[in-house]
């Protein structure tokens, strides 16, 4: 309750009182979460999932039903300010249809009290979806931002999401890149997709280090790496970047839960300079539901199969506090 009547001061404007305009200028907040097929309701491009969330597509997917997927993300996001005692500076975000999708949540919803702006690409990923960054303008100035590609063994590009990467200056000059990452699912096994995901890990330290070699030591990787800390192949990061996601994986904590067991594939990744106490998995209360097949809760789709339930996304969000 207490978050829910902060984040209700969030929407009044009441910034100074919760000290959301007045935070400190040594806390960055950064926010990551997999909004699940976010489409917006027209179809108005080739990908059989954009025909899918459509209003005379297979989904139904409404206008109405596009706005209440707006409203429950807006008012996530503003929970977990409220929760948190602070915006997130930086929200990274995956499984975005377009920047017009983004627009409406921002504009259409709460948020548009806030100065939050966009950053998106198109991605080559054949299902449509991309990854994007919202970001506060009076928090961060942007200096720099593009798609970066990940390459087969033939130096083609690899029809999956892209890496965004998006520099930024501090309000006391000091520069911090972020890298937004939505690598490839392990769709038709786990085996047969590694060797994807291993291009996106090396793909993603090639990056890293190039931002550190060019002076750029704050840095924060996130996304949904479609694998758990677990993996060896994260080792390949170091010692750029620094895995915080492996204590919460050692307690079996997860952002998505699969047959009964939650996994832990949305993570962090973070360099040396960004002194933080770890990052935190948000379990949104109105946006968890009871698990009907397995024992506890769960996150709230917006789909069941076919069965509109009315959510956001399979996945919890995350969090990182940097001071």
């Amino acid at each position: 309750m207490r978050g829910w009547m902060l984040a209700i001061g969030v929407c009044l404007g009441l910034f100074g009182q919760l000290g959301l305009h007045g935070q400190g200028r040594d806390t960055l907040r950064v926010m990551f979460w997999n909004l699940e097929n976010f489409f917006d309701n027209r179809n108005d491009s080739t990908s059989t999932s954009d025909a899918e969330f459509s209003s005379f597509g297979e989904r139904h997917w409404s206008r109405r039903k596009f706005n209440t997927k707006c409203q429950a993300i807006a008012k996530g996001i503003l929970w977990t300010a409220g929760e948190k005692g602070g915006l997130p500076d930086v929200i990274g975000v995956a499984e975005v249809e377009n920047k017009r999708a983004l627009q409406r949540l921002l504009y259409n919803t709460a948020l548009h009290k806030l100065d939050y702006k966009i950053v998106h690409f198109e991605s080559p990923d054949p299902r449509g979806i991309d990854v994007a960054l919202l970001y506060r303008t009076s928090r961060l100035r942007l200096t720099h931002a593009r798609p970066c590609h990940l390459y087969g063994a033939d130096s083609t590009v690899l029809r999956t999401r892209d890496i965004l990467l998006s520099e930024f200056v501090q309000p006391d000059g000091t520069p911090v890149a972020f890298l937004v990452n939505h690598h490839p699912s392990k769709y038709g096994g786990a085996a047969v997709s590694e060797p994807r995901r291993k291009i996106a890990v090396d793909r993603l330290k090639q990056l890293a280090d190039s931002l550190q070699a060019a002076g750029t030591e704050y840095i924060v990787a996130m996304g949904d790496f479609n694998d758990t800390p677990a993996n060896p192949v994260y080792k390949r990061l170091e010692p750029t970047l620094r895995n915080l996601a492996e204590p919460l994986h050692q307690k079996g904590l997860g952002t998505i839960k699969y047959d009964g067991a939650w996994e832990l594939i949305d993570l962090f990744f973070v360099s040396r300079k960004v002194q933080t106490e770890g990052m935190e998995i948000i379990s949104i209360p109105f946006l968890q539901t009871a698990d009907g097949t397995h024992a506890g809760r769960k996150p709230l789709r917006t789909y069941s199969g076919p069965r509109y339930l009315g959510g956001v996304s399979d996945h919890c969000p995350i969090w990182l506090e940097s001071h």
